[in-house]
């Protein structure tokens, strides 16, 4: 059968623990080599025949699944992060049901949760926001009528932008075209959890100008909104005076004071 494993956002340990079986027991990988460390081929064991399908249409990819399945082998399509964002996964998986080649998914660490651990961030904080915009700029691949960034802008809450780091001037503007204003708290991370992982803070304004100071240009995630500032209030869930189904409160101040 195929696997479909989430290699992480780049650090070889931050692979799943079955992801990382699945990779020392398979007969056949192929792996997204412009995203996937190739480090975690190191798990692979040897002989075993390893393609790259940044060099692959989808065509040339279903003809080696197809090849392993019928030697009675199998094959793991190693996609970065998660293969729910952005891993071009739904197409396969109906190409191979088409062939009645069965076929499964092992979730990786997503690397919008890498950036935020590089960022020391956390994208839902109270009275700040509590919903987390992913998304990206269009060019070559369109979005949807009424996903425009200026669109989703309209909400003002966190946003983490993929696919977008070489597009940064246009990303500034259709940013301003929604809740966000020149100050509002802004983050380049580039590949996060890599040995070479890089955050460069900046806000909604200067994106465009810390992308060229910093010649980052791909392989970056753009982070947006107020939960980079250092304003918030405190959580509710250990406040002392907030009872709980575990918990009753002591009767002290109202919580939702700022920290």
């Amino acid at each position: 059968m195929v696997h479909f494993v989430g290699a992480g956002p780049g650090g070889p340990d931050l692979i799943t623990l079955r992801g990382a079986e699945l990779l020392k027991q398979a007969d056949c990988v192929v792996y997204a080599g412009s995203l996937v460390n190739p480090a975690l081929l190191g798990f692979v064991r040897e002989g075993v025949p390893v393609y790259n399908s940044a060099h692959m249409t989808l065509e040339q990819v279903l003809e080696v699944l197809e090849q392993t399945e019928r030697a009675g082998g199998n094959t793991v399509r190693l996609h970065t992060g998660d293969p729910c964002l952005y891993g071009a996964v739904r197409e396969q998986m109906d190409q191979l049901d088409r062939r009645g080649i069965p076929w499964d998914v092992t979730p990786g660490v997503s690397s919008f949760c890498g950036a935020a651990a590089a960022a020391g961030a956390e994208y839902t904080l109270p009275w700040v926001s509590q919903s987390v915009i992913i998304t990206r700029m269009a060019g070559r691949t369109p979005v949807p009528e009424g996903e425009s960034i200026a669109s989703l802008a309209q909400h003002g809450c966190t946003m983490v932008v993929f696919l977008s780091a070489g597009m940064l001037e246009g990303l500034s503007t259709e940013l301003l075209k929604g809740a966000y204003t020149p100050d509002t708290p802004a983050a380049l991370v580039y590949k996060a959890t890599w040995p070479e992982e890089k955050v460069v803070r900046c806000t909604v304004g200067t994106l465009a100008q810390a992308g060229r100071d910093h010649h980052i240009s791909k392989t970056a995630l753009v982070l947006v909104g107020d939960f980079l500032s250092h304003q918030y209030q405190r959580s509710l869930l250990y406040h002392p005076g907030f009872s709980t189904e575990y918990r009753t409160g002591d009767g002290s101040a109202e919580p939702g004071g700022a920290l």
